[in-house]
């Protein structure tokens, strides 16, 4: 199905995409810059039992996992640029209707529309965690 959006609409969502790559890429260069900074090795000598040992190992996580939530942003960025130049932007890649405008609006990456985006998050809600 033909996605219903202008030219300039596209053009727009490019924009916003462009400008939201190169505010990540600043973000994670300034938290790598930063960890190197507070390097684990500086922040285990302060250790002085198991329990702050615990600690500094959970700050390095948390700041790990937010440059992973932000290089995934850059992914999904990239891929919508990519949708953009072959002509798919804005449609869905399970049922392949339109995605409304107002999702694009408030997340200009998004590949699927609302009804697939919750199908696909209670499907794959686990995946790459480990169960019992």
């Amino acid at each position: 199905m033909t996605v219903l959006l202008t030219t300039h609409q596209i053009n727009e969502f490019k924009t916003k995409l462009h400008d939201r790559f190169m505010a990540l890429r600043r973000e994670i260069s300034a938290e790598l810059l930063n960890f190197d900074d507070e390097n684990y090795a500086d922040l285990a000598g302060l250790v002085h039992d198991s329990g702050e040992a615990s600690i500094a190992d959970l700050l390095v996580d948390i700041k790990l996992g937010s440059i992973d939530r932000q290089v995934q942003e850059i992914r999904d960025i990239d891929a919508a640029l990519m949708r953009i130049a072959t002509g798919n932007y804005g449609q869905c890649c399970d049922c392949q209707e339109p995605i409304p405008i107002e999702r694009l609006t408030a997340y200009p990456a998004a590949k699927r529309c609302i009804v697939c985006q919750e199908t696909h998050d209670r499907t794959f809600a686990h995946r790459g965690q480990p169960t019992l």
